[in-house]
């Protein structure tokens, strides 16, 4: 029999569950600085209790008039597993060790401290022929990677008859991600996961069954093309970056998107069940080493994006915008790169707080409903620094940032850029020297604009025509500069966002010239692509938003 134990250092209690020989469960939990002696005689009352109630039960013992109800109190004993017994003021933490065997009278049991468990089992709402599906597996004691997978569909029912029960059939599939093909459209999967630590040892397993049944596809995709030049990882001097704002469900799913902004798109097609299983797939198929994406949802973030990106090696950071419920996630492949620290803020709140903004913060205050503006808007930069896990002397700064929206807010998302540029160079320049860096994300700029002037000239002048973009009542003249040499690496595409109003190139993956270079830009869907359903979104791309893809290397 097993007896489970679980301690965990941050708790003050252990927990024991064990089956005693009549076949009632028992749960106990106990102080884990506690003596050993103590827990061990409550087992032996906790086993008393049980031989007595079983006998209060047999009417035939009561008959017999056997003195049921003071059973003898069992001895218990726990012994290390190379047989000496554990002493009795031992405390419960160090005395109950994985091996150990512990006695109820004759009953003996082994006990498993901390074993493998899964705590949440689930699979996508949505599956779609062709496109992978990847459950979010939580575990205690267990990582992913060492869990086994079993996959499993239904049965078609027999031509003429209808299917006996449930009739489940293996799939040869024994992967954590598992890619319906078309031959089983119309039936419902099962997955069978079994947790494991990596160290040859497994828990109890748990099966999930899908809510319905496996969808067709689309058929070809806008990306399906690209992924022809991403199929495997580049090399270790490499790495490929994407920036890609994936539209928010938050935003996509609302009256005014569906008749108004996206009027051209199939409704279902706009449902984020649906374009979570295109975006997982799109994503998978870039073999990327780093992801910036913008308009993140957190429950994308953690039950689809986390769970999807996990299980082809990318690490997940999240950084959310308080008042939209959306935000930034910058992913990294986890066998090149180790996260070294994160410098995160929301531009309203640097600009006032920190003193490397304050001569910026001086000159905004001089003009009074620009900077309101700029103080109410909620977006954020998210900065990580990763370290390159074969060669720690190469170190990254990667900024990834949604700045203001409005056409007209040219003046706002200067002064953005304005408290971007110096955060940046205070984590690339001060907390750690000359190291490059990959500034992606929606800019809601063209190459045209202020902001694309200023971040690639490195300075803007007082009298930019920016500064005047929401008319001289706004005007707030300002000279800016950046010690940066940064250069648009994917260059300035027509497009990158192609709405039925719109279309423009709003999104870069600026790099530092000095240290990277770029190897190949991963040629973006052909125009025929993008408007074969008039506009983005549509039933083939997921987003009103096309991926920036590059691969860039150390110089």
């Amino acid at each position: 029999e097993r007896a489970v134990v679980r301690c965990v250092p941050s708790e003050p209690k252990l927990s024991l569950r064990f089956v005693l020989p009549d076949g009632s469960a028992r749960h106990m939990q106990r102080d884990q600085a506690e003596p050993l002696g103590r827990a061990l005689a409550r087992i032996a009352t906790n086993a008393a209790k049980g031989h007595s109630k079983a006998g209060k039960k047999s009417k035939k013992a009561r008959a017999e008039g056997g003195a049921e109800g003071e059973a003898a109190v069992p001895a218990v004993r726990l012994f290390s597993r190379d047989g000496a017994a554990v002493a009795e003021e031992v405390p419960n933490a160090a005395a109950w060790q994985d091996g150990a065997v512990l006695h109820i009278g004759d009953a003996r049991y082994r006990v498993e401290r901390n074993p493998p468990a899964l705590t949440e089992l689930r699979l996508p709402r949505s599956l779609l022929a062709g496109f992978p599906v990847c459950p979010k597996v939580s575990a205690e004691f267990a990582v992913p990677q060492h869990c086994l997978f079993r996959w499993f569909c239904e049965q078609r029912p027999a031509a003429g008859g209808e299917a006996a029960g449930e009739a489940w059939v293996e799939t040869a599939a024994a992967e954590r991600v598992f890619t319906p093909s078309n031959a089983l459209v119309g039936l419902r999967l099962k997955l069978r996961c079994t947790p494991g630590d990596g160290e040859q040892r497994y828990g109890p397993a748990r099966e999930v069954e899908s809510s319905g049944p496996v969808e067709a596809g689309p058929g070809a995709c806008t990306f399906d093309a690209r992924h022809l030049y991403t199929k495997k990882v580049c090399g270790p001097g490499s790495v490929r970056t994407v920036s890609y704002n994936i539209l928010a469900d938050t935003y996509a799913q609302t009256e005014f998107s569906r008749t108004v902004l996206y009027p051209y798109c199939a409704p279902y097609a706009l449902e984020i069940d649906y374009r979570q299983n295109l975006l997982k797939k799109e994503l998978a198929g870039y073999s990327a080493d780093l992801i910036c994406l913008q308009e993140v949802d957190k429950s994308v973030f953690v039950d689809s994006l986390t769970p999807a990106l996990d299980a082809f090696g990318l690490e997940g950071l999240f950084r959310i915008k308080e008042k939209q419920h959306e935000g930034l996630a910058t992913f990294y492949r986890r066998d090149k790169f180790s996260l070294l620290s994160q410098h995160d803020i929301v531009f309203s709140e640097a600009l006032l707080s920190e003193p490397l903004h304050k001569e910026l913060c001086d000159q905004l205050a001089k003009y009074p409903l620009v900077q309101e503006k700029v103080l109410q808007r909620s977006s954020v930069l998210q900065v990580s620094v990763l370290q390159s896990t074969t060669d720690p002397s190469r170190k990254l700064c990667v900024a990834n940032t949604h700045l203001y929206w409005h056409p007209k807010g040219g003046n706002i998302r200067l002064i953005q850029t304005a408290v971007a540029m110096s955060h940046i160079k205070h984590v690339a320049c001060d907390l750690y020297p000359n190291i490059p860096v990959i500034f992606c994300g929606d800019f809601n700029s063209t190459p045209s604009s202020g902001t694309y002037s200023f971040i690639s000239s490195g300075g803007i002048a007082e009298d930019h025509e920016d500064w005047v973009s929401n008319g001289e009542e706004e005007r707030c003249s300002m000279s800016l500069s950046h010690p940066f040499k940064l250069l648009s690496a994917c260059g300035e595409p027509a497009y990158t966002n192609y709405v039925g109003g719109f279309h423009g190139c709003l999104d870069y993956i600026f790099i530092d010239r000095n240290a990277l270079e770029v190897e190949q830009v991963i040629p973006l869907p052909s125009h025929e692509e993008i408007t074969t359903h008039q506009a983005l979104p549509s039933v083939s791309h997921p987003s009103d938003h096309i991926a920036l893809i590059c691969d860039l290397k150390w110089k």
